[in-house]
Formats: structure tokens, C-alpha cells, sequence
């Protein structure tokens, strides 16, 4: 079991930036995966970016280039720093963690609303 707290959302004017968190409950040394995703008003969930414990990442197109994905193993938490953001990054954005044994456990966090204005 995995608790998965997000914080950092909030209200930016665009252009401007924020930086979410995700802390684990316990230590994600071991999570295989861990991802940000968003779901906008009315729209399906989308993958934003993705952190593998290997290191590997990956971005959604749409925000390559502008937000940043990363972890610290040692405060247990995974971040997304997102740079010049547009009105249509308004979403609530959720964190992912993937754990893969004998079969696949994904935990959710609770989700945290960011709303950039034009």
C-alpha cells in the first residue's frame, strides 16, 4: 500500500510557473513508476509525464519543454515543475505510482486543481 499526497497546485496568470509535489508514504526507492497525470473539466484523464525507477522519462507533447519531472528518494516525494504555463494546462493534476510484482498495483493520489488564467 502506498498513500500518495499532492500539493502546489493553486491560480498562475500564464507564463507564469508552479511546482506540484507527490509524497509517498513510505520510500519510493522501489516504485517502478511514478506519473503525473491531469484531467481537464469534461476531458479524459491524460498522462503528463512519467518517471521510471531507472530513470527513464517521458513527456506528453504537449508540455516537452516546459515541465520538468523528478524525484528525491530520499524526502520520498516526486515533483513537477511546470514553466510557462498556458490556460489549457487548467486541470486537476493527480500522482501516480506504479508498483510491479506478481501483478500490477496503481495508487492514486487525491488530486490538486491548477487553474492558469489568460
Amino acid at each position: 500500500q502506498v498513500q500518495l499526497v499532492e500539493s502546489g497546485g493553486g491560480l498562475v496568470q500564464a507564463g507564469g510557473s508552479l511546482r506540484l509535489s507527490c509524497t509517498a508514504s513510505r520510500s519510493i526507492f522501489s516504485i517502478n513508476t511514478m506519473a503525473w497525470y491531469r484531467q481537464a473539466p469534461g476531458k479524459q484523464r491524460e498522462l503528463v509525464a512519467a518517471i521510471a525507477s531507472s530513470g527513464n522519462i517521458n513527456y506528453a507533447d504537449s508540455v516537452k519543454g516546459r515541465f520538468i519531472i523528478s524525484r528525491d528518494v530520499a524526502k520520498n516525494t516526486m515533483y513537477l515543475q511546470m514553466n510557462s504555463l498556458k490556460p489549457e494546462d487548467t486541470a486537476v493534476y493527480y500522482c501516480l505510482a506504479t508498483i510491479m510484482t506478481k501483478a500490477r498495483y496503481d495508487y492514486w493520489g487525491q488530486g490538486t486543481q491548477v487553474t492558469v488564467s489568460s
